[in-house]
């Protein structure tokens, strides 16, 4: 299994948090930001939209995922010690019913689970359990066939 680290914002709800329900699944682990400590990651596959796109030939790596608002991703990545590498997820439609009063959704954009299951996938393992208390799992999964 692929090991995967989730390093998320405790500012971040996490009764809305669609990452929320993985903890304790196998080779995911979460650790939370703190602004007074830094974490070295090693080597690792950041999940990132300004990367080249993931392939298959990036399996040989962890993976990260940073669970944060697209705002606050530079001060989480800067509280970071590692080689990370930076990929970017094909275009996949989400499920998610987004909903913003501040900013304009973008025209693309998955919820994190959907991102790591996508990611987890596209890196050669399909992993159906981190969508199973997913409420959009489905309509996710039937709008991205080449995912399963």
């Amino acid at each position: 299994m692929i090991d995967v680290l989730i390093y998320r914002d405790p500012r971040e709800s996490t009764a809305k948090c669609s990452l929320t329900p993985l903890r304790g699944k196998p080779s995911i682990r979460f650790v939370p930001h703190r602004r007074d400590r830094r974490v070295d990651v090693g080597e690792r596959t950041l999940l990132h939209p300004d990367g080249e796109l993931l392939t298959p030939a990036d399996a040989g790596r962890p993976l990260l995922l940073v669970d944060c608002s697209w705002r606050r991703l530079p001060a989480l990545l800067g509280q970071l010690d590692g080689v990370l590498v930076r990929r970017r997820l094909p275009t996949l439609a989400t499920a998610y019913p987004r909903k913003s009063r501040q900013f304009e959704d973008p025209a693309t954009g998955l919820a994190s689970v959907e991102a790591l299951y996508a990611a987890l996938a596209i890196l050669g393992e399909v992993r159906p359990d981190l969508l199973a208390q997913y409420r959009w799992a489905q309509g996710f999964l039937d709008a991205n066939p080449q995912l399963q």
